[in-house]
């Protein structure tokens, strides 16, 4: 039979996207990594080290040299960031800003020809200022929170422990490495506290647990196992991560010893199989699509427009190279130039206002995608739980609350000398602290029968010393049975897996009765743990015997005949607040998808405690047997996905965006970083591994879904204020160009120079450095908000040409009752609809900027009431100062003014009118 492998070229033919091919590329590596290691495991350890070329004793200093020399550092592939001339010009490349350039050079060359004749255009500096403040200040902002990331980015520990040798006649010595000098053939030694340097097959073990939350997101830690006299390898393994003979890269040990040799170091690891597909450009999220439709929007109008201005103002005038330069004046008056510098600001000052929240953003476009998020995604571990294993319960043998059984099972914690895992650790934190000196008084060890994984339980044997009665009162785990005569006898308690404990029971204890454990009553307590176990909680059983004193030493036979007491029920209970910040979080349209490689029982729950609505959990197997059609149908109505891998999570976040939803995803473990790619806003916490944190877009100090709560909120400030911008400019812009097009038809000149277009525009631009400051109406930041470019495009339609309406009104007026009607009084004509154009285009920010009725339901914040009147009061003053010649312009008569409030006003009115209708019309106003 032939095997066939299989390739990122057979998992994602040609044709595909780019992102398909990565997301194939990490498919194949991992599935090829774990396929590797799954034969590892089911090989005899010595056939292990022979194929490793290297011995039990470990290598030679020389031959690990060469080794290392050969197969390079172990190290996995990782996102550097670029060097900061990349990031600098890459700060420059903006669809808009592009734009801005490109105008700019045909200005430039429009000004070259004229040079001779004409002052240099001060829209040119202007302009270029605003493209280098606005690149500069993305630099600034990114370059120093990437510096801040790199400054989070530190291992536990950096050394590990490996057995070598000087050469072939000197004994194998332990010796501290740094992890990326480690190399296939090394001998590992492991311990409590330990990172797990490399891929390694374990040789020997004893008490060996194994956190993998980083790699699996299971939130106990797993046994792996002892040492056998015969190691045959392990005969039923697919799953490496399951495998209990094999410890992998980025794992880290919470109790026991172990040695194990290295089979994989660097990329051949299965962490680094993960890694070298998640390096490089990444996917472009709703920011990114957002902008570029925006871009080919405002394109669309100017390759439309530009080339009807000129036209028109061409055959109407004659004069075509003074219809290129209004072309061109107009061209920039289309484009919301300030735009790079608005957007910019407003993201650079979200990024602070995180920063005081203990959030360091890496990139910022992700504040406007966390306001765009409708769909959050997160692990469980940590995020909903507090990360930690408590005692929920103790119950008898029936499921009654027994505070006997929690007595035994704290004397058996608090004995044994073995490292204490972390459900003995949560037996003993539920017991006051006052406790363990009344039990040192109370009770001695007589000896200890230690855990190990073949029997999966430990047990201890106690003696009661002479102690006064009322001492022996003080104490809650002094009371009942073990107040029995003191050293007349000797008492084993055992705890440990049920079925182990259970097997060994003859009879079990009912509300101080001693019971025959009859087949009736087996089944009854056996549904009682299950019980438990489906409700999500680990649980554990506790059993006694009782010997006559005399003896000091017990085995394993003597863990026979005993009597049950009850169960130990254990969770990572869920955090005090997730509850509130879930319903913050939907209130705010934001759904909350629980993504995690734990068990569905325990996923549930959590879930169910937090006050998710749980329904059908689905488990990462049952997505791989779903084509991409099928899954996105599936994640439509499903909230909990449990046992998932990396490339599962990483499919069901790509399933969510196809199905046009703006995804956030929340994880900190090597099986995140996929999934934390490729979603619109990869969020991250300090202490995750680093390949999460490189991957995260966002990275929050603490683990908090109220500190995501309000950044939410933040990002739709932030994008409320771009996207006010955009449409204040791009409707104001788009009716005076109307207004334009409409006069240069019917006028016998030009009804406004190209000096005053720029001018009129660069006051407007003025007034709008404040945007960023504005505050939004509270009803806006209920849902979420995405780019919308036909929205845009159908409001320049409908908004922009109302100013039209009073630009014509302004004509007429200025026509008949000022008879500005020949090129005689052109300039009364262009400085009378230069100012009406100036004010009207400043109060429209007031009436666009919200829902609302302006000044009355929702007033701007300070710095924009400010800007609005100094730049109206710029536009009244023009004509009347010393500058009026120089731009030709002349003093308006008084008697324009009283015509110019009534404009205004019914301006205001209809644009309030329209505003209601369209609101109602297409539910949609910012």
């Amino acid at each position: 039979m032939t095997n066939t492998t299989l390739t990122p070229g057979k998992l994602a033919p040609p044709g595909r996207t780019r992102r398909e091919r990565k997301a194939a590329e990490l498919e194949a590596r991992t599935r090829a990594a774990g396929d590797r290691l799954a034969r590892i495991s089911g090989r005899p350890a010595a056939q292990v080290l022979q194929d490793a070329r290297a011995t039990p004793h470990g290598l030679r200093q020389d031959d690990a040299e060469l080794r290392l020399d050969r197969g390079g550092a172990n190290v996995v592939a990782h996102d550097t960031g670029p060097r900061w001339y990349a990031q600098l010009a890459k700060a420059f490349w903006n669809p808009f800003i592009m734009i801005l350039v490109a105008l700019l050079a045909v200005m430039y060359v429009q000004w070259l020809q004229v040079a001779d004749e004409e002052p240099f255009d001060p829209k040119i500096p202007i302009i270029g200022t605003m493209v280098l403040v606005s690149g500069l200040l993305r630099f600034w902002q990114e370059h120093r929170s990437a510096g801040a990331a790199a400054a989070l980015r530190a291992l536990v520990t950096t050394t590990t422990a490996v057995q070598r040798r000087a050469d072939r006649n000197t004994d194998p010595a332990t010796v501290e490495i740094p992890m990326d000098q480690v190399v296939v053939g090394d001998v590992v030694r492991l311990a409590a506290g330990d990172l797990v340097p490399a891929d390694l097959r374990l040789l020997t073990a004893k008490d060996l647990m194994v956190s993998q939350a980083a790699l699996s997101g299971e939130s106990l830690p797993v046994a792996k196992a002892d040492t056998r006299p015969h190691d045959y390898g392990q005969s039923m393994t697919t799953d490496p991560v399951e495998a209990d003979n094999l410890c992998l890269m980025g794992t880290s040990v919470t109790s026991g010893t172990a040695t194990g040799v290295v089979v994989a170091t660097g990329a051949g690891t299965y962490f680094g199989s993960m890694a070298g597909s998640l390096v490089g450009e990444r996917p472009e999220t709703s920011f990114d699509t957002g902008v570029k439709k925006v871009s080919f929007l405002l394109i669309r109008f100017m390759l439309v427009m530009v080339p009807l201005v000129f036209a028109v103002n061409g055959f109407t005038k004659g004069d075509w190279n003074e219809a290129f330069m209004f072309a061109v004046a107009v061209a920039v008056g289309l484009t919301p130039e300030m735009l790079p510098m608005v957007v910019t600001t407003n993201l650079a000052r979200g990024a602070v206002a995180m920063s005081k929240r203990k959030v360091v953003v890496k990139r910022l476009n992700a504040i406007q995608n966390l306001g765009a998020m409708d769909v959050l995604c997160t692990d469980k571990t940590g995020t909903l739980t507090e990360d930690r294993i408590v005692l929920d319960r103790y119950l008898d043998a029936h499921g009654r609350e027994d505070a006997e059984v929690l007595e035994y099972a704290y004397l058996n914690s608090h004995f044994q000398t073995g490292l204490r895992n972390l459900m003995d650790r949560a037996v003993i934190d539920r017991v006051l602290e006052a406790e363990e000196v009344v039990v040192d008084a109370r009770f001695t060890k007589v000896d200890e029968i230690p855990f190990d994984f073949a029997r999966r339980r430990m047990s201890v044997v106690l003696s009661r010393n002479e102690v006064g009665r009322g001492e022996a009162n003080r104490s809650e785990v002094s009371r009942g049975d073990l107040d029995g005569p003191a050293s007349t006898e000797h008492i084993l308690i055992t705890k440990g897996a049920v079925e182990e404990v259970l097997a060994l029971c003859t009879h079990m204890t009912d509300s101080g009765h001693r019971l025959e454990l009859t087949r009736e009553l087996r089944r009854r307590v056996t549904r009682t743990a299950e019980d438990n176990n489906r409700q999500g909680l680990r649980v554990l059983a506790v059993a006694t015997r009782a010997f006559p004193a005399g003896r000091d030493a017990y085995t394993v036979a003597d863990e026979d005949g005993l009597t049950l007491v009850g169960f130990l029920a254990f969770l990572d209970p869920p955090k005090a607040d997730a509850a509130a910040a879930l319903r913050a979080l939907a209130d705010k349209g934001v759904a909350v998808k629980v993504v995690t490689g734990d068990n569905e029982l325990v996923a549930a729950r959590v879930c169910a405690d937090v006050g998710i609505d749980v329904g059908a959990v689905v488990t990462g197997a049952e997505v791989d047997a779903l084509d991409d059609a099928e899954l996105r149908t599936l994640v439509r109505a499903t909230t909990v996905f449990a046992k998932t891998n990396p490339v599962q999570k990483a499919r069901i976040v790509r399933a969510l965006q196809a199905e046009g939803h703006t995804v956030g995803f929340l994880g900190d473990g090597i099986n995140d970083a996929a999934a934390l790619r490729d979603a619109d806003v990869g969020i991250s916490v300090d202490t995750a591994v680093d390949i999460a944190k490189e991957s995260a877009d966002i990275i929050l100090l603490e683990k908090d879904l109220m500190v995501l709560e309000q950044g939410v909120e933040q990002g739709r400030t932030t994008f409320g204020n771009t996207i006010k911008y955009i449409k204040m400019t791009a409707s104001s812009n788009f009716g005076n160009v109307f207004s334009v097009l409409v006069a240069s038809a019917f006028i016998p000149f030009q009804p406004m120079l190209a000096i005053h277009l720029l001018v009129q525009n660069l006051a407007y631009d003025i007034s709008q450095l404040a945007t960023p400051w504005d505050r939004m109406d509270p009803e806006y930041l209920r849902e979420p908000r995405t780019w919308d470019a036909k929205g845009i495009a159908r409001f320049m339609l409908f908004i922009g040409p109302i100013s039209s309406v009073f630009d014509i009104t302004t004509f007429v007026v200025l026509w008949n009752v000022f008879g500005a009607d020949s090129e005689a009084s052109q300039t009364l004509f262009q400085s009378g609809w230069f100012v009406e154009g100036l004010l009207s285009q400043t109060l429209i920010v007031h009436m666009i900027r919200t829902r609302k009725v302006p000044f009355i339901g929702s007033r701007a914040s300070a710095p924009v009431m400010v800007m609005t009147a100094v730049v109206m009061a710029f536009g009244l003053l023009l004509p009347f100062s010393p500058l009026a010649p120089a731009l030709s312009m002349e003093a308006l008569p008084m008697s324009y003014f009283p015509w110019l409030i009534a404009i205004l006003l019914a301006y205001c009115a209809l644009t309030q009118a329209v505003k209601t209708w369209y609101i109602r019309r297409f539910d949609a106003w910012l």
